[in-house]
């Protein structure tokens, strides 16, 4: 049971139920319409642009994303600060991105609004945010 009024839905899960991925879609489907039932489903401006990749048009994305299902929620300055800063430590701890990989600004945005992530890649999440309330597959 989610106590949340929002969920932010990261893209790997958008795209496992888009591209109905053989070895993702039951769960990541099933996740998007406990969580509906529930709360207000929300992306931001990274997730658009990572699911954006697989359409030619905005108006194939838009259909894909109905904004009535999904609302869009810009990024919280706080949030990018934070993500930076996750960054950073990542950076130090021996990672090899030179910039700012889209997982911690989904993460930071996340944790800055107090909103639970629906991910099925939980490993960075936990690293960087580890009190970040999440919907995973290792939790449900």
């Amino acid at each position: 049971m989610i106590s949340a009024s929002r969920v932010l839905v990261d893209s790997n899960v958008l795209l496992d139920v888009l591209q109905e991925d053989a070895r993702w879609y039951e769960w990541s489907a099933r996740q998007l319409s406990e969580c509906a039932e529930q709360a207000g489903l929300v992306i931001n401006p990274v997730i658009y642009a990572e699911v954006s990749i697989g359409f030619d048009t905005i108006e194939s994305l838009e259909d894909a994303l109905p904004p009535e299902q999904l609302r869009r929620e810009p990024l919280p300055w706080e949030a990018a600060f934070l993500a930076g800063k996750c960054f950073l430590r990542y950076r130090r701890s021996g990672g090899t991105r030179r910039s700012p990989l889209p997982d911690f600004f989904i993460g930071a945005h996340a944790a800055v609004a107090g909103m639970p992530l629906l991910t099925r890649d939980a490993s960075r999440y936990r690293s960087y945010f580890p009190k970040l309330a999440l919907i995973a597959p290792d939790t449900t």
